[in-house]
């Protein structure tokens, strides 16, 4: 759990997959957001109840955001939402592929404003079409980047060994991520441990070399 000024930040791993679900928590105000419904509803269920308690107030759920249609970020995601009214938000290009409705559609430099933060939509194309990366700027510290399976650390997601996919997730990730924000960012991927955005920098030259 990282403990933010104004929100929390919780994960937990689920599945065989070793999948990421984060939920933010508005300390003042105990909206929360939860990104990647991925698997394991009864473990999704004890971090939102986890995270209530980082709230003043009762908690709720507003949405959940899935970073990218790839069926080990949604199995869960139809129960989160029966169970807690949320919203849903995915990147416009892969609401097709992914069976619960999606409420909104995000698209590159969206923001969505919480009583306690916002998260700002960064499209990343190239792992699916409508990959996205959830930006939460922590006003009293370094940025926090939700990046899905788009940026891990050693390299970038998966693009099938499809030179345009690749070139165009690398192009995305060095000119909306590297280019944009400052090294101290945080990086938390969709599986896996997290990184910063310094600790990668130096291997991007590598990673469009070897094209993976």
């Amino acid at each position: 759990m990282e403990d933010l000024e104004n929100i929390t930040i919780r994960s937990v791993s689920v599945s065989e997959m070793d999948n990421n679900v984060y939920l933010l928590t508005g300390k003042a105000s105990g909206a929360q957001v939860l990104i990647d419904a991925a698997a394991d509803f009864p473990a999704i269920e004890r971090l939102l109840a986890d995270g209530a308690q980082d709230a003043a107030v009762p908690a709720k759920l507003e949405l959940v955001i899935t970073t990218h249609s790839h069926w080990d970020h949604v199995r869960a995601l139809a129960e989160t939402v029966a169970a807690t009214g949320a919203r849903t938000a995915a990147g416009t290009a892969d609401i097709p592929d992914i069976e619960v409705p999606t409420t909104v559609p995000l698209d590159h430099g969206d923001t969505g404003t919480f009583p306690d933060f916002e998260l700002e939509a960064i499209s990343l194309r190239g792992h699916t079409p409508g990959s996205v990366a959830l930006l939460y700027r922590d006003p009293h510290g370094p940025a926090h980047l939700f990046t899905g399976d788009s940026l891990f650390p050693g390299g970038l997601g998966n693009t099938q060994k499809d030179p345009e996919r690749f070139a165009q997730l690398y192009q995305d990730v060095f000119e909306r991520v590297f280019d944009y924000l400052p090294d101290d960012t945080v990086v938390h991927p969709g599986h896996g441990a997290g990184t910063t955005l310094g600790a990668e920098r130096p291997h991007l030259r590598e990673w469009k070399e070897r094209g993976w």
